[in-house]
């Protein structure tokens, strides 16, 4: 095994597990949170941690990273974060799950018309499956579709793909750490939904220490540490073969919201299971590597 393809399995094997803890969003909004605070609950899981990131890394942006780091924690955070709580609570977990899941295939458009990589098919259509293997995982006879959860499932997936592709076009400044680089972002993002959040949502009447919890697994876990990891990935490997590893996330939601209801799972969604997580795998072995994956594979 060479060097290369050792770098490439350990940052895919690190990146893997931020979209499964990305996973547990829909349950710990559904169960610990108080209902009806999008853009609360989005700004507690930003602002603190981002915060405490800047104040860990003692580094700020310079020049135009300011700019970069609004734009990017508006697409990355600010906007997804409340649209993903969003189509939490008003769709079943298997209908959000599988609009989530067409993120890679966003990704991969994105990525021809923004970074000018060659469409690939192979990732395409493997895309395709890993939406289909979700889908029969996720949704039951019983899966109802609110309009609005719908509206913000597939907003929130446009959002974040664009965040992920601009991430790889622009990079990380030297001498920057991830930590440093998700702590802009997040901040960002914060500084965003402050004034939005306030007015519109205001302050839940009552938060337990269920909430607490949840606020700090969303914010330590759901965003301080697994946006160090991501944004470290994208940087380390080809953006719309990380994109594909996001298939993990809805797949940790089904698990959890299985595990929760003691459900066994039915015939059909471990065949949906087999079908995602094939796709998942075969999009991070494209044939015919291509000299901006080699590029990707030896950046440090």
């Amino acid at each position: 095994m060479t060097p290369a393809i050792t770098h490439r399995m350990g940052w895919t094997a690190a990146a893997a597990t931020a979209p499964m803890i990305w996973g547990t969003t829909f349950i710990v909004t559904t169960q610990l949170l108080p209902p009806g605070h999008p853009l609360f609950s989005a700004l507690l899981r930003a602002l603190p941690a981002g915060l405490l990131a800047i104040l860990l890394a003692r580094q700020l942006p310079r020049g135009s990273w300011w700019w970069k780091s609004l734009v990017l924690g508006t697409l990355n955070m600010a906007a997804f974060f409340p649209l993903l709580f969003i189509a939490a609570q008003h769709l079943p977990g298997g209908i959000a799950a599988t609009l989530g899941a067409a993120q890679p295939l966003i990704v991969a458009i994105l990525a021809v018309a923004i970074l000018h990589e060659r469409l690939s098919l192979w990732r395409i259509s493997w895309g395709i499956a890993g939406v289909t293997g979700v889908a029969l995982v996720a949704l039951g006879p019983n899966a109802a579709a609110d309009p609005l959860g719908i509206a913000a499932g597939l907003c929130g997936a446009l959002s974040m793909g664009l965040g992920v592709v601009l991430t790889k076009r622009w990079g990380r400044p030297a001498h920057v750490s991830a930590l440093g680089f998700a702590g802009w972002q997040l901040t960002a993002a914060g500084l965003v939904l402050l004034v939005p959040a306030l007015a519109i949502d205001g302050v839940p009447a009552a938060i337990d220490a269920r909430a607490v919890v949840g606020y700090l697994w969303l914010g330590l876990l759901g965003g301080l540490l697994t946006y160090s990891v991501w944004f470290a990935a994208i940087r380390a490997l080809p953006v719309t073969a990380t994109a594909l590893l996001g298939i993990l996330s809805p797949l940790t939601a089904a698990f959890l919201g299985s595990l929760i209801a003691g459900e066994s799972l039915t015939a059909i969604q471990l065949v949906g299971f087999a079908v995602a997580l094939t796709a998942m795998v075969a999009g991070q072995l494209a044939p015919g590597r291509r000299k901006r994956a080699v590029s990707a594979l030896a950046t440090p």
